[in-house]
């Protein structure tokens, strides 16, 4: 689906929390409200309590798809570093991802350099839960070649955390030189999204605080 290449153009304002060592975190009371952008029905989100505190839980059902953007941006030369954790509890099984058919993710986060005039220099990286690939799988998405898809997680045994829940940690500014060959200082846009709309699949899982964090 070609949803990062649409998303990118919404703008948002989010609650974000700041601690005096620049460690910005979007908690799932925030990320709720960001805004949702349909591209086919909607996905569902809702808080929800956990073991573990508060989650963001995102149901696709019905060949649905819908993301939450976040584009008040994040500036790279501060906090390069972005953390976040997730948890999928009905992953997608089928379909090739590298093709528009299989392009459907239980649980994806999109980091976004936009440019608003010059569109076609706009570069994303899309971190996914894939079940269809092995983490550190990379390809260029299917509908959308700017953007580049990371295999973070499988679920294909190497579940990791209490209760399945990943954390994971990347370097922001080193992806965009490393994927896309570009030294980028600001992102525009932050976005989550659970999506079926490809594979008609069931797909759910739960989100967590978001952390960006300095170059340590």
């Amino acid at each position: 689906m070609s949803g990062v290449m649409r998303c990118i153009a919404l703008a948002l304002g989010a609650v974000i929390a700041q601690t005096a060592d620049a460690d910005m975190r979007l908690t799932p009371e925030a990320i709720i409200d960001w805004q949702a952008h349909s591209f086919a029905g909607e996905t569902d989100y809702a808080l929800t309590e956990t073991r573990h505190g508060t989650a963001v839980r995102a149901v696709c059902e019905n060949g649905t798809a819908s993301g939450l953007v976040y584009t008040n941006g994040v500036d790279l030369s501060e906090t390069p570093v972005i953390e976040w954790r997730w948890r999928v509890v009905d992953a997608v099984e089928t379909g090739d991802p590298r093709r528009q058919s299989g392009d459907d993710y239980a649980a994806r986060l999109y980091a976004v350099d936009e440019h608003a005039i010059l569109r076609w220099r706009t570069r994303a990286i899309n971190y996914v839960s894939s079940t269809r690939a092995r983490p550190g799988a990379q390809w260029p998405n299917a509908f959308a070649g700017q953007a580049q898809m990371v295999v973070v997680d499988s679920l294909d045994g190497s579940r990791t955390g209490k209760d399945g829940w990943h954390v994971h940690r990347r370097n922001l500014r080193k992806d965009f030189q490393q994927l896309h060959g570009r030294s980028v200082k600001r992102i525009n846009a932050l976005a989550l999204m659970t999506d079926c709309d490809n594979t008609g699949d069931r797909a759910e899982a739960l989100y967590g605080t978001i952390r960006l964090l300095p170059e340590s």
